[in-house]
């Protein structure tokens, strides 16, 4: 063995996905930024405080939400991500499961594909993919976001999203996706329990195994009320929003999806000097 192979490679901290809601309901933020001027000024923030990426969605999928319709999620998250292609050369994201959404958002100017349903909430989202070309994002859920908190069970939860994801990826390639395009995530939260989602977190390797990079969104989630019950609002959660951030990040996560960028931005940047410092 090499003295070089015993060098750990320098710690790079993930990318950090600024989430934008332009929708009245979201869990932590609805109807905060219902104006596009106050959406536009809201994401140009998330930059300025060190985002690499915004996700912009104009439908909640927190539990219980209401689907709305595909002309009305355009209508909400078109002009934002027109307005902020015309002002940044970032990456942007278009939360949605309906491929009529994602073709209106890509050619606006996203550039990654959010989708909560891993590609099968509609029969045409695995071709539109692979005709748009961008980033996808295949996420796990169970049912829809109306009910999926009702009574979620699983045996053994980290075998069963990660073969559920793996299966969904594999899918996406045969449709014509390209491997290096592909991004999955364990849907923190979604039809899943505190436990499970603790589950998830603590063996998250086992979806990084997969050869995937991974995203992993926990923040401001309820599983952090889970663990201090102290922390009924989403408000109240950013400790253990950062707390979930740096351990996803320490689990081999590539993206970490959050609420509050500049501190989730200062917290990894301080993970990975530490962690250099001891190589």
């Amino acid at each position: 063995m090499s003295l070089q192979s015993l060098v750990k490679p320098p710690l790079v901290p993930p990318l950090v996905m600024g989430i934008v809601n332009v929708t009245p309901d979201s869990f932590s933020d609805g109807g905060r930024l219902a104006t596009q001027e106050a959406a536009l000024a809201h994401a140009l923030g998330l930059i300025a405080q060190g985002a690499d990426v915004l996700d912009i969605g104009g439908e909640s999928t927190r539990p219980g939400s209401e689907p709305v319709s595909e002309d009305q999620e355009i209508l909400r998250t078109l002009p934002l991500i027109s307005a902020l292609r015309a002002r940044w050369d970032g990456m942007i994201s278009i939360d949605t499961m309906k491929p009529g959404v994602a073709r209106a958002a890509v050619e606006a100017g996203a550039t990654m594909w959010n989708d909560v349903t891993a590609l099968m909430h509609d029969p045409d989202s695995l071709a539109t993919a692979a005709e748009l070309g961008c980033a996808v994002v295949l996420m796990h859920m169970k049912g829809a976001p109306k009910t999926m908190q009702d009574d979620p069970r699983y045996d053994d939860v980290t075998a069963e999203v990660v073969a559920h994801l793996a299966a969904r990826a594999e899918a996406a390639m045969a449709a014509g996706v390209a491997r290096e395009k592909i991004w999955l995530d364990p849907g923190i939260g979604f039809a899943k329990t505190a436990d499970h989602n603790l589950a998830l977190t603590a063996r998250l390797e086992a979806l990084v195994d997969l050869g995937f990079p991974v995203l992993y969104a926990a923040s401001r989630k309820r599983m952090i009320q889970g663990v201090d019950a102290t922390a009924v609002e989403a408000s109240d959660r950013l400790g253990g929003s950062l707390a979930l951030a740096l351990e996803g990040a320490r689990r081999g996560a590539r993206m970490v999806r959050v609420h509050d960028v500049r501190e989730t931005v200062q917290a990894l940047k301080l993970q990975a000097a530490v962690a250099n410092a001891a190589c």
